[in-house]
């Protein structure tokens, strides 16, 4: 067995354990190809690596987010590139300025999500203060 077996390698199992998915939304995101487990087990099992995890887990901060599944697709792509010494430079530089247009937009989505929990937030607490002043029924 070579250092690249040596990998430590988890069933879905664990992965979910670990995320907080559930075994059916880990299924799904190998469906739609954003997270593929890198081996197989000879039953036929899917086994994860901590960089499956990893992946799992931008899937997880995106989805809240209002994020598509082509533009995960399309983040991961870019994160792949930006890590991937064997791309070219000017690759590299525009998978850069991708993952820079995704925190940009995903800075102003989480204002969005601020706002609007600021708003509910109020709405509990103008509720409460009703029944507080109407007293017991």
């Amino acid at each position: 067995m070579g250092h690249e077996q040596d990998k430590q390698h988890m069933q879905i199992g664990a992965v979910a354990e670990r995320t907080g998915l559930s075994l059916r939304t880990i299924r799904y995101y190998e469906e739609v190809g954003l997270v593929t487990p890198s081996a197989r087990t000879s039953g036929g099992f899917r086994l994860y690596t901590e960089a499956d995890v990893a992946r799992l887990r931008v899937a997880m901060g995106m989805k809240p987010l209002g994020f598509s599944l082509e533009e995960m697709r399309e983040l991961m792509e870019a994160r792949d590139a930006v890590g991937d010494q064997g791309v070219a430079d000017g690759e590299r530089a525009a998978a850069r300025e991708r993952l820079a247009s995704f925190q940009a937009d995903a800075e102003q989505r989480c204002a969005t999500m601020r706002r609007r929990l600021n708003n509910a937030e109020a709405f509990a607490q103008t509720l409460q203060a009703e029944l507080d002043a109407t007293g017991p029924a």
